[in-house]
């Protein structure tokens, strides 16, 4: 007599997690995108003035600079880090180029480079405090935070400095084609490069693998300290790259420049998709979010819209990217 063998009735799958979670997967890839188009098409309603040529590129001029810093905040959150120093760096490293233009007589090519020197500088101090000192990336960057902006009050006496050269002015007012300033060509190539080294690189991946889990990416044989080092560094260099950019905008190094700027940038990489948890993040997602700042600025602006009410609906934005993230993480789970 043959026996035959029945296979295990397999339990039934509970559909409902599986649709939540693509719901959640779907909004954290696309979500963004899909949010900035709605509010492109609410403001073309509403104001016959934002979808205007002029209008368009004066969003992506008032964006240069906080898309430069997201770029850097990016790589430092998939790591499961934050920055709340990049503001008060912008405007140390406008104050050393201002200082050494002209108080120095230096020639002004080695003031930028003295501006971006001074920004990797901070970056750097602000990652051996994390990875030698073992502090928690909030507290030193956080000091990081009082230090430059104390040094940009030192060095300037708490005064703006200006007097600059035309070219370095022409860096944010210039129109290449008569449309499209020099600063705006930067952003868009530091993004490429920025996703370029983030999907090929293995440096690159390796911050995904540090973000989701250090201790297995340590066991893995990555150089999590190392990497961290310059993550935290490339991020100071972008931010004094921006504090420079900001400095030709404004035709002045201003040591208060940039105050509370940091949650504009940690909004843009929030809202762009990134994850406070760490391992999740993505430069194009990160330039969707600043745009996003930028746009909802831009059109609450245009419609009058109260500072004090702009500063209420931003951070409502924010609490929803969160909280997106976050419903997004437990239904994984």
């Amino acid at each position: 007599m043959s026996a035959t063998t029945q296979e295990p009735e397999a339990p039934a799958r509970d559909n409902s997690a599986p649709a939540w979670r693509a719901v959640f997967d779907r909004f954290g890839s696309s979500g963004p995108l899909l949010g900035l188009l709605v509010l492109v098409v609410v403001l073309t309603v509403m104001s016959d003035a934002f979808l205007t040529v002029n209008n368009l590129v004066n969003v992506f001029q008032q964006i240069s600079v906080l898309a430069i810093l997201a770029l850097g905040m990016t790589a430092v959150i998939i790591t499961a880090g934050i920055d709340l120093s990049v503001g008060s760096v912008v405007g140390l490293s406008g104050v050393v180029a201002g200082w050494t233009f002209v108080e120095a007589e230096l020639p002004m090519v080695i003031a930028f480079l003295a501006g971006l020197a001074v920004g990797a500088l901070a970056g750097f101090i602000s990652g051996l405090m994390i990875t030698v000192g073992k502090l928690p990336p909030f507290i030193a960057t956080l000091a990081m935070l009082s230090m430059a902006r104390g040094l940009a009050l030192v060095i300037s006496d708490g005064r703006p400095i200006s007097g600059y050269p035309d070219w370095f002015r022409d860096i944010t007012r210039y129109q290449i084609f008569g449309l499209v300033p020099p600063s705006v060509l930067l952003v868009v190539a530091l993004f490429v490069l920025g996703s370029a080294y983030l999907r090929y690189r293995p440096s690159g991946r390796a911050l995904y693998a540090i973000g989701g889990n250090e201790e297995v990416a340590r066991l893995s044989g990555l150089k999590v300290n190392l990497e961290k080092l310059k993550v935290y560094t490339a991020a100071g260099a972008l931010a004094g790259l921006g504090g420079l950019i900001l400095m030709s905008r404004l035709d002045s190094a201003q040591p208060t420049a940039a105050t509370g700027m940091e949650l504009d940038v940690i909004a843009a990489v929030v809202i762009g998709g990134a994850s406070l948890a760490g391992g999740r993040g993505s430069m194009s997602g990160t330039l969707v979010g600043a745009l996003i700042i930028g746009v909802l600025r831009n059109g609450l602006n245009l419609l009058d819209v109260s500072a004090f009410w702009q500063q209420v609906i931003i951070g409502a934005v924010i609490a929803i990217a969160v909280m997106t993230d976050t419903l997004r993480r437990r239904s994984k789970r």
